[in-house]
């Protein structure tokens, strides 16, 4: 309950400041400092604009040029791009190459491992013995079956 009078208070004397400030009663006690950049005091009029307050040296004037000469660029490069000889692949085939280089390179990696398969098999023929052939055998069928899992992955 106090706390609500003591705000009610606070917000009288607030109101009452704003009064005395609006009806000019009020002088600067706070020591605030009121630029009057527009309004002369002296003559109790509007300043008219004067060009040479405004300074020279302005980011705006700086970067005058510069945009004009970036676009001039621009289009320079632009029309260099859209030669008909840059728009042309120099290949003809070049897509196709693109699309092929996955599956040749699946079909790459099988036939390594096709080749490497028929030399041990050869190897191991030579060597004379069934015994060793069978076996090379099998174990040619057990490299089958891993490729057909690992192709399947």
């Amino acid at each position: 309950m106090a706390s609500l009078e003591e705000e009610a208070k606070a917000r009288k004397e607030r109101l009452l400041t704003l009064r005395r400030r609006k009806a000019g009663e009020e002088g600067n006690e706070e020591g605030i400092l009121i630029k009057q950049r527009n309004f002369d005091p002296e003559t109790r009029a509007l300043r008219k604009f004067d060009p040479s307050i405004i300074p020279q040296d302005t980011v705006e004037n700086n970067v005058k040029g510069e945009a004009e000469r970036i676009l001039a660029e621009d289009e320079e490069r632009q029309q260099q791009e859209l030669d008909l000889l840059n728009i042309a692949p120099k290949r003809a085939n070049w897509d196709l190459k693109r699309e092929m280089e996955k599956k040749l390179a699946r079909l790459e990696r099988k036939t390594t491992e096709s080749i490497h398969t028929l030399i041990r098999q050869r190897i191991m023929a030579q060597k004379g013995s069934e015994g060793d052939l069978v076996a090379a055998l099998n174990a040619h069928q057990k490299d089958q079956e891993i490729e057909e899992i690992s192709d399947e992955e």
